[in-house]
């Protein structure tokens, strides 16, 4: 999906989901707007952005739930609606009513009941068993993202590491700098990767990155912040607290099985896991009000 964002990806992949589980869906979206599974109502952009009661206009008759993709201040009292909270919200600040977050810990740390992770459709990947003589770095090369260490990394271990994202920093040799990728070339470079960096120094509320790494077969190495110790177990990756951690547990990150890898996100991860979590809280909010503090459960691991 050349040109989208996380989000957009995640919405996309959610009402493929949906249609696939025999729902009708409407996407309240900007012009031009194309998505299979959904009919799709075109909405000025001032207007999505706007208040509520002028995007409601758009609704089309005979809607169950509207479900929201950015926060919304004063949710509608006309129709059942709930919203995804897809990023961190600042200090101090308290979610809507009705919100859902993308992992335990993204929850937790908002004060939020509900959660649901992000999914992707599996047949978007490239899977591949036998990798190439790389690690992946894949993201905006902001020092929360921990690109820095990533970098170190490479150059303490001699290991080839190929960098993609949104400016370019000072390289050496051994790091290969290539920009924003998208399409099949990103699903390639996921494929081929030996392992995908992802040492973040914030905390992340879900990770995309993290799944199309392991739809496509590749372990990750990462930090324990954010949602990573919920995502990554130790079959398909390494987590450490530090860069001397982080490099200890690539040394051995071959060993991880491609195919354990993708089966764990099959299981967690697909879009149709997804659409089946939200369905159930869709059902909540139309017979109790509410969304019932589900169906999220983190993966077993994960509290420990």
């Amino acid at each position: 999906m050349r040109g989208y964002g996380g989000t957009e990806r995640v919405v996309a992949a959610l009402v493929q989901g949906l249609a696939e589980l025999g729902h009708r869906v409407s996407l309240l979206a900007p012009a031009q707007t194309n998505l299979a599974g959904a009919t799709c109502i075109a909405v000025p952009e001032k207007t999505l952005l706007g208040p509520m009661p002028a995007l409601m206009a758009y609704l089309p008759s005979g809607v169950d739930v509207v479900h929201g993709h950015y926060s919304i201040a004063r949710p509608p009292d006309t129709v059942p609606f709930l919203q995804t909270l897809h990023g961190n919200h600042r200090s101090g600040d308290s979610p809507p009513p009705h919100t859902v977050c993308l992992s335990f810990d993204h929850a937790r740390r908002h004060g939020v009941t509900s959660f649901v992770y992000n999914g992707l459709d599996p047949n978007s990947f490239t899977f591949q068993s036998k990798k190439d003589d790389y690690d992946l770095f894949v993201g905006r090369l902001h020092s929360a993202k921990g690109y820095r260490w990533a970098l170190a990394a490479a150059k303490r271990t001699g290991r080839r590491l190929l960098v993609a994202g949104g400016w370019r920093p000072s390289l050496r040799r051994t790091i290969r700098y290539l920009g924003e990728v998208d399409g099949a070339k990103k699903r390639d470079l996921f494929a081929g990767a030996r392992c995908l960096w992802m040492p973040a120094l914030w905390d992340e509320p879900f990770g995309l990155t993290l799944i199309e790494a392991l739809f496509s077969g590749t372990p990750v190495v990462g930090t324990r912040r954010g949602a990573l110790p919920e995502i990554v177990t130790p079959e398909i990756g390494a987590l450490g607290d530090t860069l001397d951690e982080l490099i200890e547990g690539s040394r051995g990150i071959e060993t991880r099985s491609a195919a354990a890898c993708r089966a764990h996100a099959e299981r967690f991860f697909s879009h149709i896991t997804m659409a089946e979590q939200y369905v159930r809280l869709y059902r909540n909010l139309l017979a109790t009000g509410a969304l019932g503090g589900g169906p999220g459960q983190p993966i077993p691991y994960t509290t420990s």
